[in-house]
This record gives structure tokens, C-alpha cells and sequence, in this order.
């Protein structure tokens, strides 16, 4: 059993929460297609990708225990992307406003010997929006890496979310605890012994 612990992931806020849960590890990563079957369910992608990265960063790094995700806002099931732009991003803004979406992160989790996947799901509600808080926030934090173009963790999450059910952490980017979860149950490592 390798205790190297590697996550695949150019996400500053995977790797925040990670480590903020004590866990010893390393980052490497490498761009992964990500594309999905068009029939797929819309709750079903984040996981499906979460695979798909899993299976890419395995052939490369063979001797650790890698930990790939992937994280989809859906509304009205329709996945909404990174907003590659002001308007894309403001759109995406304007029609979450006033509306309850889901936010589900894949995760997939393997060595030599196993690979185990899961996705959590978290609903958060947001209040009507007015127009000048979706310019002050798209101008001052450039939400261009995030999906629905949105980081719950910043302001536009303090003044306009009213509710969210599920793990806080999985809309931020890894549902922790049940990482945490499968780490022990399946691959016998702790954040605490290093």
C-alpha cells in the first residue's frame, strides 16, 4: 500500500482544503479532456469526468494514490461551464439569481490495486440579485475559473446565497469529509499519520 498521496488538480481550492484537513501530499497534474457523452445525465458528468482525469494521471504516476474531481453547476439541467467572458459570466449570474441550482463534484480516487468514484451533492439557493452587485463582483474578482461563474467563498456567496443543503465544501470544490471517508475505509490513509 504506497502512502503518496498525489492530487491531480490545478485548483487552488482542492488543494486549500486538503491540506487545511492535514493530509500530506503532493500536486501534479496535466491537462485531461473533458468531454462527456451529450445523453449523459447532467449529475452524472462531474463524476464520469472525475474518472476520465483518474484513468489519464494513473498511467503517469502508477506509485501513488491520486485524488481527481470535478465540479458541475447545474440549473434546469443544463450544466453551466466557466465563463470565458464579462457577459457569459454575468449571464450565468442573472439566471442563478432568485433560483436554487445543484452543485455536484465528482471525485475518483485510485492506486495500483483499486479505484473507487462518488459524487456529493450540494443545493444552493440564491436571493435576487441586482444588477450592480453581478458587475461589482464579476469587475472585482473575475470569477473566470469557476464554474456557473460563481466562488461561493467570496462575496458574491456572503450577500447573495440564502441557503445551501449538502456540504458547504463540496460547492467550494471537494466534498471533504466523504474524501476524508473513503481515504480511511478503502485506502487506509489518514490526515493524521504521516
Amino acid at each position: 500500500m504506497t502512502e503518496n498521496l498525489t492530487l491531480c488538480s490545478h485548483s487552488p481550492r482542492r488543494k486549500q482544503i486538503l491540506k487545511a484537513a492535514n493530509y500530506k501530499f503532493e500536486v501534479k497534474s496535466v491537462e485531461v479532456d473533458e468531454s462527456f457523452p451529450i445523453e449523459m445525465s447532467k449529475t452524472k458528468v462531474a463524476e464520469f469526468i472525475a474518472v476520465q482525469k483518474n484513468k489519464h494521471h494513473q498511467k503517469i504516476f502508477n506509485n501513488e494514490t491520486i485524488i481527481t474531481a470535478d465540479t458541475t453547476v447545474v440549473l434546469e439541467d443544463e450544466i453551466l461551464g466557466k465563463p470565458d467572458h464579462f457577459e457569459e459570466a454575468k449571464s450565468m449570474l442573472e439566471r442563478l439569481s432568485g433560483n436554487t441550482h445543484q452543485v455536484v463534484t465528482g471525485v475518483c480516487i485510485s492506486n495500483q490495486s483499486q479505484r473507487i468514484s462518488f459524487s456529493s451533492t450540494t443545493e444552493v439557493s440564491f436571493k435576487i440579485l441586482y444588477p450592480e452587485e453581478i458587475y461589482f463582483y464579476i469587475d472585482t474578482f473575475k470569477p473566470f475559473d469557476k464554474a456557473g461563474g460563481y466562488g461561493i467563498q467570496e462575496w458574491i456567496g456572503m450577500i447573495g446565497v440564502t441557503r445551501i443543503k449538502g456540504c458547504y465544501y463540496n460547492v467550494v470544490g471537494l466534498p471533504i469529509q466523504e474524501l476524508c471517508q473513503a481515504l480511511k475505509d478503502k485506502f487506509s490513509i489518514l490526515p493524521f499519520n504521516h
